[in-house]
């Protein structure tokens, strides 16, 4: 396979590793700077298919050229994570890109507290969404409104997590193999596992190992595609 300008403007499906604290923009907005520069393409095509958390890492699913057609159809597809979860404390936004806001104990949890309050999100369940998210509100995103203190009025939304495993318990830090549908929040759900525990939760970590059938095994680093594309032209 050659990486030619022809052969991304026909269409390519791109599984890259997101690289810690990048968005997913920043992740388009490399590899479109990157094809114009090494490929000496003037206007392409590039787009992904579904938006990851700065603080995640893991698989995005980018399109280029005539296959960002296809970017709703990826979109839509079942995903899975692997979250680290913090009990004790709660932040603004859910994760670690705000300081807590309220400490709670948490030394009455126990592993089988935690498999037993698991079992109560699984399936179809109904999430209300961090009012620090991209859901837009009368054409604002949510987040920008909450940065500027104003009310954020969300509503809850149908979801559905097929799979939700305790992999690791250690005292504070739960470790969750999660299997949901498109539109879920993992964030609320290291929140609500929280409150369901009686107790306070935010996420202090997630990967994100698979989109439909995608996965992260066979992705490739946003560096290594650049050094491929670089490769390619002084060949």
């Amino acid at each position: 396979m050659e990486y030619t300008a022809e052969y991304f403007q026909a269409g390519q499906v791109l599984l890259i590793d997101k690289p810690l604290e990048w968005t997913s923009f920043d992740v388009v907005n490399k590899i479109r700077y990157s094809l114009k520069r090494y490929l000496n393409i003037k206007k392409i095509k590039v787009g992904h298919a579904g938006t990851l958390d700065p603080l995640a890492t893991g698989l995005v699913i980018v399109c280029t050229g005539k296959a960002t057609k296809q970017i709703e159809q990826f979109s839509g597809l079942d995903k899975q994570y692997i979250a680290d979860v913090e009990l004790g404390s709660t932040t603004p936004t859910y994760d670690k890109e705000s300081e807590p806001d309220a400490v709670y104990s948490w030394e009455h949890i126990t592993e089988e507290l935690v498999l037993d309050k698991l079992e109560g999100f699984k399936g179809d369940i109904e999430q209300m969404p961090p009012i620090y998210s991209a859901l837009k509100i009368k054409g604002v995103k949510a987040y920008d409104l909450a940065r500027k203190g104003k009310d954020v009025e969300l509503k809850a939304r149908k979801i559905n997590i097929s799979k939700l495993e305790l992999l690791e318990f250690n005292e504070k830090h739960l470790k969750l193999d999660v299997s949901c549908s498109k539109g879920t929040y993992i964030r609320s759900l290291a929140y609500d596992l929280g409150v369901a525990l009686h107790s306070g939760a935010h996420l202090s970590g997630l990967v994100r190992t698979r989109i439909g059938d995608y996965q992260l095994k066979d992705a490739i680093s946003i560096f290594d595609f650049e050094k491929k594309l670089a490769s390619f032209a002084t060949n």
